[in-house]
Order: structure tokens, then C-alpha cells, then sequence
């Protein structure tokens, strides 16, 4: 890949996240419309850039190139779901959940109601095109054209600035700050967990893990469970 490429690749990736960003804060359409935004920002647009200029195959992303890693993974993701949920324990003093359930029916139109579905498609298809466009577009095409340290640095940032207009409101700022931080270290753990077998199985799982801490913590928000 040549400079311009990767330049190019960078510039789709920050297009994308200003993008979300402008949905998330400004726009704010209901979660429906905002995952089809989603899906054409960062599993159409991607994969059509990709296939043009020969970058990705895509097929390599489904294939399960090794038990042993995807076995690593489940366990890591149980360790991952572990810690968010006694993190949350530990610190729900401080998280004022009224507001989280505010903002997600002002803004996004979740509720009780929806909420089920909408822990599910996070769960399972968010957490794909997030690893599909942060590891699989961004990551692992930049990991073979520029230093190691610079494609970690880049994707783990990329995806860490990526929540910012969705936590924003959150949490108050040592906690936002916090959430940051924690989202730009699991994106180099991600990152790490993908770069041997260059598919995204390891990471996806390890991901989908931390969803179904959230989405738990979302259950007991609703008092679901």
C-alpha cells in the first residue's frame, strides 16, 4: 500500500467518525436509522474501498485459523465480562443511571421496552462492524504498510475518539475520561488479538464479552433482572 493509500485510509476513517459523531450529538435518529448509518459507514464504505484497490479479503476474516486462540479468547472474554461487572459494582456510586436511561430514550428512542433487542444487536452485529472497520479495515491494513507501533497507536486512538460523542453524557468527567481510556487500551488488546491470525474471531469475541458486561449492567438499569 502506498503512502496515498494510507493516507486515503485515513482520511475514510476519520470522515467515518466525524460522521457517527455529527448522528450521535446532533442528528440523533432513532437506534434503527442509526445502525443502518453505521452499517454503510463502516462495513459498505470500507469494504467497497477495500475491494478496489485489493487490500482485504474478506474471506479471511471468517476463517477459524486456530482452536487454540479462539479458546484463549473465550476465556479472556469471561475475564473481561468479570471486571466490568465488579468495576461497575465498585463504582455505580458514582454513575448516575437515571441519565443514561434519559439519554438513550431522548436520543435514541431505547427503553425497557426495545431494550432486549437493542442488547442483542450490540451484542452481536455492533460489535462485528466495529471490529470489522477499527481491526479488520483500519488495523490490520495499516499493520502491514507502516511501523507496528504507529498502526496500533492509530486504530487503538481512532477507536477510542469514536465513543467520545456517544459517552459524552454519560458519566461525570473523571469517569468519561476513564471510559476513554479504557476503550484505547482494549483497542490495543484487540489489536493484539487479531494481528497473528489476521482475522477478527479473537478480538470480536474478547468484544462481544465487554457488550454483554454493559448490556447486564443495562438489565439491572431497567430492572429486567
Amino acid at each position: 500500500m502506498s503512502k496515498k493509500n494510507n493516507l486515503n485510509l485515513i482520511f475514510i476513517t476519520i470522515l467515518s467518525i466525524i460522521s457517527m459523531a455529527i448522528v450521535d450529538s446532533y442528528i440523533q435518529p432513532g437506534y434503527f436509522v442509526k445502525s443502518i448509518i453505521k452499517i454503510l459507514l463502516f462495513l459498505v464504505v470500507p469494504s467497497i474501498y477495500s475491494i478496489k484497490n485489493n487490500r482485504i479479503a474478506l474471506i479471511d476474516f471468517i476463517k477459524i485459523k486456530s482452536k487454540k486462540e479462539i479458546i484463549k479468547s473465550l476465556i479472556l472474554g469471561l475475564g473481561v465480562y468479570l471486571i466490568i461487572i465488579v468495576a461497575y459494582f465498585i463504582l455505580r456510586g458514582f454513575i448516575n443511571l437515571v441519565n443514561i436511561q434519559n439519554i438513550l430514550s431522548e436520543n435514541l428512542n431505547v427503553s425497557k421496552k426495545n431494550f432486549i433487542y437493542v442488547a442483542l444487536y450490540i451484542s452481536f452485529i455492533n460489535s462485528l462492524l466495529e471490529e470489522f472497520f477499527f481491526r479488520g479495515f483500519v488495523f490490520l491494513n495499516l499493520n502491514e504498510t507502516m511501523t507496528r507501533y504507529k498502526a496500533y497507536l492509530i486504530s487503538g486512538f481512532a477507536f477510542s475518539i469514536y465513543h467520545v460523542a456517544i459517552l459524552s453524557n454519560w458519566f461525570d468527567p473523571i469517569l468519561f475520561i476513564v471510559a476513554l481510556t479504557g476503550l484505547f487500551i482494549g483497542g490495543i488488546i484487540f489489536n493484539w488479538l487479531d494481528e497473528k491470525n489476521k482475522n477478527l474471531y479473537n478480538s470480536w469475541l474478547v468484544h462481544m464479552f465487554a457488550n454483554f458486561a454493559i448490556n447486564t449492567i443495562g438489565l439491572m438499569m431497567y430492572n429486567i433482572i
